[in-house]
């Protein structure tokens, strides 16, 4: 029998969509296509700082790739101690068997050593029977995630036992169709990585940029030492020659302690129930479309009445230029709104707008919040509580140095276009995903064949 650690034979239970497949296509058990199903060991791992031995755990593959830059990191004992029973290489997939966000699968890159984290599972697919990058979108899949939904074991934990794991239904067409499936499918999300990893570059520049003028004063300091400081000269000549001492120490000459509330509009959140979620309607900002790298993500909109979303923008309604941060939970995730969006703003998040009497640029407040008030954010967050807050209160006391309005223009018109091709490329993705979703059920199901194999497919316009 495959999976060398069965606990008991498990029954194949098709999933209540299962319709008619086409003639040489057939159902499986996921032990049946895999060489093994490998549970990890159930202790803690020692975590270590550094080294090449990397441990996955469910919060590293909710992408469905396997996020290696992100992992912890074991030493070469633990590793050794949680490979027993198997070393995941190129070509498994690593599964998540419990947690908040389980039956999610991701294969393992090339050259990388990794184990299982707590509550993971190893498959090794059987090359013979199924291909792993269709396996691993056949598993992720929005049809066979409402299939193990109701396979949970009962538990309060979200979680699914091994048998179950073991017995999940997949639907297998010949090699040369899963290759094909695995192709179209992998050439949307390989786009869409390259997407995100280009906003993460996009993202580190204009950070680096905003630290060289702003908190490091780079182009300055190259003054006053009689360097180069690689600007143009036109834009050299806009920073001062010295500087002098302030409540802040030494800032370049010319420019000034300010405060965020300065310059800006600092206004709360309703401290309301928030509404009932509707199918359409107007959309209210929730802290998952806040994402890292300063955009705005609203793939899962929230929409609520016209009635509620009044009462929710009675105190701000978000729209293009405003900046929004979070302070609970993910405390100082700061992101703006784009160009031509309008939204309510949802619970545990405030508002900050430039005032029409000095309209200071958005990235740049942006850019202060997010990063050179990190640290006096964090000296700020008011901690015993269940959830890390910050009052909302500190956030117009948080200070930085004003610069010159040339220096200031100069920087956002550097930083624009870079934001511009950000929320680009997060459209493009967006779109590429709607694709792909709407693509995977027809292909899996057989409604949709590929024609010529990595080629094209049947229907017109693919």
């Amino acid at each position: 029998m495959a999976g060398s650690h069965a606990l008991r034979e498990p029954p194949l239970i098709l999933p209540d969509w299962a319709g008619k497949l086409p003639a040489e296509w057939n159902w499986h058990k996921l032990e049946e296509v895999c060489i093994e199903v490998v549970d990890c060991p159930h202790s803690t791992p020692e975590l270590v700082e550094a080294g090449p031995y990397l441990m996955a755990r469910t919060s590293d593959i909710l992408t469905g790739v396997f996020r290696a830059h992100e992992a912890r990191r074991v030493s070469e004992a633990t590793y050794r101690e949680r490979t027993r029973r198997a070393e995941p290489t190129c070509g498994d997939l690593l599964y998540s068997r419990e947690g908040t966000y389980f039956g999610l699968s991701a294969e393992v890159p090339p050259d990388i050593k990794v184990c299982l984290g707590q509550r993971m599972v190893l498959l090794r697919p059987d090359p013979q029977k199924v291909q792993p990058t269709y396996l691993r979108y056949w598993l992720n899949s929005s049809r066979i995630q409402s299939h193990i939904h109701g396979q949970r074991d009962g538990s309060v934990a979200e979680r699914l036992n091994l048998p179950t794991i073991r017995g999940l239904p997949v639907c297998i067409p010949s090699l040369d169709e899963q290759r094909a499936i695995a192709h179209a499918l992998a050439t949307l999300d390989d786009k869409i990585e390259l997407n995100r990893r280009m906003n993460e570059t996009l993202a580190a520049i204009a950070r680096v940029l905003f630290k060289s003028w702003f908190v490091d004063f780079d182009p300055v300091r190259a003054k006053v030492e009689g360097r180069d400081s690689g600007l143009p000269k036109p834009l050299a000549d806009l920073f001062p020659n010295r500087f002098e001492d302030s409540e802040l120490g030494e800032i370049p000459k010319g420019w000034e302690p300010a405060t965020i509330g300065d310059v800006c509009e600092v206004i709360d959140c309703l401290h309301s129930k928030k509404p009932k979620r509707r199918a359409l309607g107007e959309p209210l900002l929730q802290l998952s479309n806040i994402r890292n790298d300063g955009l705005i993500d609203m793939t899962d909109n929230y929409w609520i009445d016209a009635s509620d979303y009044k009462q929710w923008v009675s105190r701000m309604e978000a729209s293009s230029g405003d900046c929004v941060i979070t302070n609970v939970g993910r405390v100082g995730a700061v992101a703006q709104i784009p160009h031509e969006f309008r939204a309510g703003l949802g619970r545990n998040m405030t508002g900050v707008r430039c005032r029409v009497s000095f309209p200071y640029p958005t990235l740049l407040i942006e850019c202060l919040l997010s990063e050179s008030m990190r640290d006096e954010i964090a000296l700020r967050i008011d901690s015993g509580t269940i959830l890390d807050a910050l009052n909302v209160r500190s956030i117009p006391n948080l200070r930085f140095v004003k610069a010159t309005g040339s220096v200031v223009e100069q920087f956002e018109a550097r930083v624009r276009p870079i934001r511009k091709r950000m929320e680009d490329a997060l459209a493009e993705s967006h779109t590429l995903a709607a694709v792909r979703d709407t693509l995977w059920p027809k292909l899996i199901s057989g409604e949709l064949r590929l024609k010529d194999p990595g080629k094209r497919l049947e229907e017109p316009g693919f």
